[in-house]
């Protein structure tokens, strides 16, 4: 367990302070409009599958008549980390109602770690499914324990191109952001599932950390993060289309936004995630962080690559690229 007190956001989150989504068309002329203005959704009449920001790293996306979820976490209860005193005790609860609503009746769920903002949902979308669950050892363990039968879960490692028929899915070995003292919640892996069902988000331990990549036939391609820490020489030859980045909360990852986005060959579209208040309820416009610091990675990205459109997401907008 994490030593007390803790400061708000010096655990695990990577986030940064947000505002309304901006129109999508990735354009040189674009990078220079202000990313915190409001701004209309995509339109609903485009082509191409759809992406709705599920808050924290979440994503529902829907494209050739499938749902694929990634790090769907929506229950979204208090632990006090927003507002003191962090208690790591905090039981794990699953509002089935709300999550079945907003995050639909998926085909493919993405899980980059085991963290409680990441993955406490996600049994629950599998009990209504016949979803495959792709993810880490320990995420699979620790699914297996919460009920997730072992024929629906794919262990990956990194380095693996999935092809699900609708979509292919290339898996990135990554890493878990880190706080200003380089350390972050609840490390660990698992070898194999534990003795009783986790009960408490301290016994979610992140278990290593994968980011993914994901294109629907000719389609954009997606790079969807859920911590904000990377491999370099993992993203090499990725160059997606869209990049989904997860924001920071210390200065302990060197030149965080310039590597990333060097590494994947300048996304003509950023898509900060991970930035939101996700102990509120999911709500539009979604609240934000004090603590964070948007404005800050935004303006780096337009330094670095100003041809990069940079577009602040609201919750359950949709969004096509």
């Amino acid at each position: 367990m994490p030593e007390n007190p803790i400061a708000r956001r010096s655990l695990l989150r990577t986030a940064a302070a947000g505002a309304a989504a901006l129109p999508l068309a990735a354009t040189a002329d674009a990078a220079a409009a202000d990313a915190t203005s409001p701004a209309r959704p995509g339109s609903p009449g485009g082509t191409g599958p759809v992406f709705r920001w599920l808050g924290t790293a979440g994503w529902r996306i829907e494209g050739a008549g499938k749902n694929v979820l990634f790090d769907p976490y929506i229950t979204r209860f208090d632990t006090g980390l927003f507002k003191s005193p962090f208690n790591s005790a905090t039981p794990l609860t699953v509002d089935g109602g709300l999550v079945d609503r907003h995050a639909g009746k998926p085909d493919l769920i993405l899980v980059s770690h085991s963290h409680w903002d990441h993955i406490n949902d996600v049994p629950h979308l599998a009990a209504g499914s016949t979803a495959p669950v792709v993810g880490t050892a320990t995420t699979c363990h620790l699914l297996r324990a919460m009920g997730v039968p072992a024929s629906r879960l794919v262990v990956v490692k990194g380095g693996e191109v999935l092809d699900f028929g609708y979509c292919v899915v290339e898996v990135v070995a990554g890493l878990h952001s880190r706080n200003a003292e380089y350390r972050y919640f609840a490390p660990g892996t698992l070898t194999a599932p534990p003795a009783a069902p986790p009960a408490t988000i301290a016994d979610l331990p992140e278990g290593d950390t994968l980011a993914f990549q994901i294109r629907f036939g000719d389609g954009p391609s997606a790079f969807l993060m859920g911590a904000s820490d990377f491999v370099a020489r993992n993203l090499t030859g990725l160059r997606p289309d869209v990049a989904m980045v997860a924001v920071q909360s210390s200065s302990s990852t060197h030149r965080y936004a310039e590597r990333l986005l060097t590494a994947l060959d300048l996304p003509r579209t950023v898509v900060p995630v991970h930035w939101d208040n996700f102990e509120v309820p999911l709500a539009d416009p979604a609240v934000r962080d004090p603590g964070a610091d948007l404005d800050g990675l935004v303006a780096r990205i337009r330094r670095h690559s100003p041809r990069t459109r940079v577009i602040v997401p609201e919750h359950l907008a949709p969004l096509r690229f």
